[in-house]
């Protein structure tokens, strides 16, 4: 079965994270159009990267809520795992 994300503040946060990413990338662009130094690059390279890797460990945890089943999402166990892979993934 496809696990899909349905939930409507979950995709809004998710394609919110997402658009925040795609300014970061848009800013890594100029900064190397105008020849700013490596540094400030892989900063904000790294930065960009973070904010993606925390978008993937959201659908990640989505896909695990799914698996969890209905009892892991009345009892609180699935958002805990959740919220886990978020924090430390």
């Amino acid at each position: 079965m496809d696990t899909k994300l349905t939930n409507e503040s979950d995709k809004r946060a998710l394609i919110l994270r997402l658009k925040r990413v795609e300014g970061q990338l848009r800013g890594v662009q100029q900064l190397i159009e105008k020849d700013a130094p490596c540094e400030s690059v892989a900063q904000q390279l790294s930065a960009a990267r973070r904010a993606l890797d925390k978008a993937f460990h959201e659908m990640v945890g989505c896909l695990i809520e799914s698996k969890l089943g209905e009892e892991a999402k009345a009892s609180g166990e699935a958002a805990e795992v959740r919220d886990l892979l978020s924090r430390y993934g």
